[in-house]
C-alpha cells in the first residue's frame, strides 16, 4: 500500500539570511490572520510598520545560527523525515512548511498527482494554538477544496501529555540533567492572552494568570488552553524524571508587540533565577520539536548572555527532540493512531 502519505508540517524559515528573503518570510508569517488576529487593514498597517526595521534585525539573528546546509529548522525537519520513513510503510513521507518553502499547498498538489489518496497531516506542535495547529489544518483544507484534490486528510491531534512523547522528551534530556544543574527552566513559545480567551467557552471563568490555570478546568477548556497544556507537559516531564518541585519552572518567550501575553516571561525568569543564586541553568523549549531561531539564538545566545550578565555562570540549552530515534518512532506511532 503506497497511497497513504505522511506529511510533517513545521513553521518554516526564510530562504536565506538576506534581508529581502527575511522580509518576504516575515510578511507571509505576520499577515496570517491566525498569527496577528486583527482586521485586514489594521493587520496590513501593523505588519508594514514592523517590516521597516525587523527584517534587518532578524536577518542578523538568522545569520548567527544558519548552518552550511541551510536553516536549522528545515535541515532538522528533513532529518526527522528520514528517521521516521522506516516506520511508515503506507506511502511517502514528506515535509512542508506553513510559511516559506517547501510550501504546504505545493506539496499537497504534488502528492495528489503522484497518486496519493490519503494524507495524515502532522503539525509538529505538541500543544494546541490557532497560530500553529489551526492555521496549518485550515490551509491544507482550503488547498484541497480550491484545487479539488482527490485527497482524504486525517490530522494528528496535539500530543502534549501523551506518555510516549513525554518518555521521548525525558530520555533525550536525561544526559544533560545527569551532568548536574541548579535549576531547569522549561521555556515555551508565548502567546497573546486574547488568542486563548476567544476560544474559551463563555462563562468559563478561566484565569490565565493563575499559577496553574487549568487546575480543575473542564476538558473543553483544557482542549484550547495553550498555557495549561504547556504546564501539563512540563509537570509530566518533571514527574517522569523525578525532578523536585522548586527545582524547575515554566516560562514563555518570544513576545511581539505590546499586547498582554501569557506569563511568566522567560526574560524575567532568567534574571530572577540568576539573582536568586542559580549558577548553572538548564533551559528546554518543549513547544518546539526542532531547534530553530527561537531556541538557538533567542535562548542559546541572547538568553545565555542575559543570564550571565544578571549573575549566573552558565546557561545550557538542552536540544529539542530533532531527529532523535525514539522520537521518530513515537511520532510514527502517534500518526498511525490518527
Amino acid at each position: 500500500m503506497t497511497d497513504h502519505a505522511l506529511l510533517l508540517v513545521n513553521l518554516g524559515s526564510p530562504a536565506s539570511t538576506s534581508v529581502d528573503d527575511v522580509r518576504s518570510y516575515l510578511n507571509q508569517f505576520l499577515m496570517d490572520p491566525y498569527v496577528v488576529d486583527l482586521p485586514w487593514p489594521l493587520r496590513r498597517l501593523l505588519v508594514s510598520l514592523i517590516l521597516i526595521k525587523r527584517p534587518e534585525q532578524s536577518a542578523h539573528a538568522y545569520s548567527s545560527i544558519w548552518w552550511d546546509d541551510g536553516s536549522p529548522l528545515i535541515v532538522l525537519t528533513r532529518r526527522l523525515q528520514a528517521a521516521i520513513t522506516p516506520y511508515w510503510p503506507h506511502g511517502p513521507v514528506e515535509i512542508a512548511m506553513r510559511y516559506g518553502q517547501p510550501a504546504l499547498p505545493e506539496v499537497l498538489a504534488r502528492l495528489a498527482t503522484q497518486g496519493v489518496r490519503q494524507v495524515t497531516l502532522a503539525p509538529l506542535y505538541p500543544q494546541f494554538a490557532d497560530s500553529t495547529v489551526t492555521t496549518v489544518v485550515e490551509q491544507a483544507r482550503q488547498t484541497i477544496a480550491e484545487q479539488r484534490l482527490a485527497l482524504q486528510m486525517r490530522v494528528l491531534a496535539p500530543f502534549y501529555d501523551d506518555s510516549r512523547y513525554i518518555d521521548a522528551l525525558a530520555n533525550s534530556a536525561r544526559p544533560y540533567l545527569e551532568q548536574g544543574y541548579d535549576h531547569l527552566l522549561l521555556s515555551f513559545h508565548g502567546l497573546p492572552e486574547r488568542h486563548i480567551k476567544k476560544l474559551l467557552p463563555k462563562g468559563s471563568g478561566h484565569d490565565l494568570r493563575a499559577a496553574q490555570c487549568c487546575a480543575g478546568a473542564s476538558a473543553e477548556v483544557r482542549a484550547v488552553c495553550y498555557r495549561g497544556q504547556c504546564q501539563a507537559t512540563a509537570k509530566a516531564f518533571a514527574q517522569r524524571l523525578g525532578i523536585a518541585d522548586g527545582k524547575w519552572s515554566v516560562s514563555f518567550q518570544s513576545r511581539l508587540g505590546r499586547d498582554k501575553w501569557i506569563e511568566p516571561y522567560t526574560e524575567n525568569r532568567l534574571e530572577e533565577l540568576a539573582k536568586a543564586g542559580v549558577k548553572k541553568l538548564l533551559v528546554m523549549c518543549p513547544a518546539f520539536v526542532a531547534d530553530c531561531i527561537e531556541t538557538l539564538e533567542e535562548i542559546g545566545m541572547r538568553g545565555s548572555e542575559q543570564f550571565t550578565e544578571a549573575g549566573g555562570e552558565e546557561l545550557v540549552l538542552v536540544p529539542c527532540l530533532n531527529d532523535d530515534p525514539q522520537w521518530a518512532e513515537v511520532l510514527a506511532t502517534l500518526c498511525e493512531r490518527a
